[in-house]
């Protein structure tokens, strides 16, 4: 074999050190498929003295990592450090310096990915990323590679597994947010502070990634609308389950024709109800799942866990042989493909249908006055069922599709009506044909 190809690994917290481990575990096999033996020189770390999952090698941790990014006899940097800086700044230095990347980190891709693919593209290395989204489910390099021949249309996905512990939880025994989120916190699934997960900020940054890549065309974080999970109640998803439906935070990437007969993207986040007949209504606990629909390939699901520090790792080393192979072979993989160059639509001409729970007056003529306030804003009623209680009923309305304006504008006009004493939950409903 030949020459060693030497690694550099940034961070050793759970998936660092799950990648440190299996790049020892594994050296021998890692050596038969790359070609060559990959040796790692160093792993970078805020503190030499914190406690960690596995015994690192002596004389590889150092806390200096500019320096070991820019050694020059690194030939692959892993970036699992995660956040915004200083991980863009190592990534552009490794980079600059010749060294390949595989990285992990979603939030800086869906931000900053562009400056991270043409510095790739200057240097003539890859910039790989398949841990970013949904951990060792391979989807990334299905979209970037097996469809490139493909057009997809839509990418819908459950890509937050503590979201998905907690409305599978809420579902499955009836709890509340606040007490699934707590079982969720004991359990090891849910951070101390949630934010990024139950608001849906890590979401948002997949949904970028997958659109991204999906559609040929450069979609940031900012671009995603994105609501959390934090005001899902233990009502929606009672409602949701008389509906035969079950509550799941979606990613939903989408292509949409304008109003000038032009394709545009439409990227968002949110809770919404899904059939339970749908692939995705199945994913239980903290378990991943993206389904792709395409025109050719028609309808492809990918499965598995979205998190943690071994699948993640498994994700990573995937990444580190593809690089590792082309390295040798002194080629380079697939770079940034925005050709399409596509808008990205606002939420308000985003088209979808909704599920309404409206506290009415009991009286004669409320469900007629209703039906009329959705008519004028051009919201069709596809079902309603009424329940009536001492003097008042609540209305739930299932629309059929329509803009996320019109919706939002007949939400505004039914809480100004006298008869109406609350709009009490306006959730979307998602994955199936009208």
């Amino acid at each position: 074999m030949s020459t060693p190809l030497k690694v550099a690994v940034l961070g050793c917290g759970s998936v660092g050190s799950q990648v440190v481990r299996l790049l020892g575990e594994q050296a021998d096999d890692l050596a038969a498929r790359i070609g060559a033996p990959v040796e790692l020189v160093g792993v970078a770390v805020r503190r030499l003295d914190a406690p960690r999952e596995i015994e690192v090698p002596e004389g590889l941790l150092t806390t200096d990592a500019h320096a070991l990014v820019t050694r020059p006899d690194v030939d692959l940097v892993i970036e699992v450090v995660g956040g915004i800086e200083p991980a863009r700044s190592l990534i552009l230095a490794a980079l600059e310096n010749g060294a390949s990347v595989v990285t992990a980190n979603k939030a800086l891709l869906a931000e900053d990915g562009p400056t991270l693919y043409e510095a790739a593209e200057k240097a003539g290395r890859d910039l790989y990323y398949e841990a970013a989204v949904a951990g060792a489910i391979p989807i990334l390099r299905p979209l970037r590679e097996s469809l490139a021949g493909d057009r997809v249309t839509r990418v819908l996905g459950i890509v937050n597994g503590t979201t998905n512990f907690i409305l599978d939880k809420m579902d499955s025994s009836g709890a509340g947010f606040a007490e699934a989120l707590e079982e969720a916190q004991e359990l090891g699934y849910a951070e101390a502070d949630p934010t990024a997960d139950v608001e849906g900020f890590d979401a948002a940054a997949k949904a970028a990634i997958l659109a991204s890549l999906a559609f040929h065309t450069r979609v940031t974080a900012s671009d995603v609308h994105r609501e959390g999970i934090a005001d899902v109640t233990a009502a929606d998803v009672a409602s949701a389950r008389d509906m035969d439906a079950v509550v799941k935070l979606l990613a939903i990437c989408e292509l949409r024709t304008t109003a000038a007969g032009e394709d545009a993207v439409a990227v968002r986040v949110h809770p919404a109800m899904i059939p339970r007949s749908h692939p995705l209504a199945s994913v239980r606990e903290a378990y991943n799942a993206v389904f792709v629909e395409s025109e050719a390939a028609g309808q492809l699901m990918f499965y598995g866990p979205g998190a943690g520090g071994s699948p993640t790792a498994s994700a990573v080393l995937g990444d580190l042989v593809t690089v590792a192979r082309n390295r040798l072979a002194g080629t380079r993989g697939a770079g940034e493909s925005a050709y399409a160059d596509r808008a990205v639509l606002p939420m308000g001409e985003t088209r979808t249908r909704y599920h309404v729970a409206i506290d009415v007056d009991d009286r004669a003529g409320v469900l007629a006055a209703v039906a009329t306030a959705f008519a004028e804003h051009g919201v069709s009623i596809q079902t309603v069922r009424q329940e009536g209680r001492d003097d008042d009923a609540q209305l739930v309305v299932v629309s059929h599709e329509a803009t996320d304006a019109q919706l939002s504008a007949t939400v505004a006009h039914l809480r100004e009506m006298d008869i109406v004493r609350d709009v009490t939950s306006v959730m979307r409903v998602e994955g199936e044909n009208e």
